[in-house]
């Protein structure tokens, strides 16, 4: 690339940010003051990206239209027994979707940058590459989180419109389950990008997790319920190394429906709202964490 030619990416017209990164690394203070000031940086200029992209309106609009289908079809007869109904299917279907859309979603961020330049130009600047790559998580974490509140919490209204009495608290926990399980795959899908080559590679390896997850992993935990009795520990282990059935076990636990399959293992699992918290948590921290420190090996 020539140097009168800049890079044709959708960052050039946010080159600020490179002043704006300089600026908080020139300053020292207690308790990490200037490490929060370049994560925001990076955070906000992601969240922007994603605006100009539309990809927030993409997916608000995806998540607010299946949504209002499945209120309108499983929704048509009020009662409670009906909209629990209507609440286990917009579970399972933030069950397939959330991870799906949270995986394409930021498979790029990192390999991406990578091969637009803007990586190197960030990383040619007095700053740390965790700190590059936790404001990347949050600047599209953040506008994750908006398009999936909105996009279920349009469901939630048609739901209230149509039925006599909504258990809000039931609603509340598939709202905030699907948030936290986007959050965890988008924080997967950053992993990914940092440690792939090239961008085809981390799609590929975003779907081949999303594969595993959803149905990888449930079959294979069926068949090693199926061939041995195993105890309640480990009944827990298999539960929590997923963050699929995190979210079934804690959107489960309030409704009185067993499914079949793993929907039916993870439902009987004694398991505290704290413990699933905590774990799902750990889903969205420690991959980012991970991240943070890969990225210190990558050469550009």
């Amino acid at each position: 690339m020539s140097d009168d030619q800049p890079p044709t990416t959708i960052r050039e017209p946010d080159g600020g940010v490179t002043a704006a990164l300089d600026s908080t690394s020139e300053t020292s203070g207690w308790a990490g003051f200037p490490v929060t000031g370049q994560i925001l940086t990076v955070a906000q200029l992601e969240y922007r990206l994603s605006l100009r992209s539309r990809w927030t309106l993409a997916l608000t609009t995806l998540f607010g239209l299946l949504s209002l289908l499945v209120v309108g079809f499983g929704g048509s007869s009020p009662g409670p027994v009906r909209v629990d109904a209507v609440i286990v299917s917009l579970a399972s279907l933030a069950t397939y979707l959330v991870p799906l859309a949270a995986l394409v979603y930021g498979y790029d961020t990192i390999v991406g940058a990578e091969e637009t330049g803007w990586l190197d130009m960030v990383f040619a600047l007095p700053v740390s590459r965790g700190r590059v790559v936790t404001g990347a998580f949050l600047g599209r974490a953040a506008s994750l989180v908006g398009a999936t509140a909105i996009g279920f919490g349009i469901g939630g209204i048609a739901l209230f419109l149509r039925a006599d009495t909504v258990p809000w608290s039931l609603y509340a926990n598939v709202l905030f389950g699907a948030v936290t399980l986007g959050l965890a795959f988008l924080a997967i899908s950053v992993l990914v990008s940092t440690v792939a080559a090239e961008k085809t590679h981390a799609l590929g390896i975003a779907l081949l997790v999303w594969v595993w997850l959803v149905f990888g992993h449930d079959l294979a935990a069926l068949g090693l319920i199926a061939a041995s009795d195993l105890p309640n520990v480990a009944l827990t282990g298999l539960v929590l190394a997923n963050p699929i059935d995190i979210f079934r076990v804690f959107v489960l636990s309030g409704i009185d429906a067993t499914g079949s399959g793993m929907a039916a293992v993870v439902a009987k699992t004694d398991l505290s709202t704290a413990v699933l918290v905590a774990s799902a948590l750990a889903w969205v921290v420690v991959p980012v964490g991970v991240a943070a420190r890969v990225i210190r090996r990558r050469s550009l």
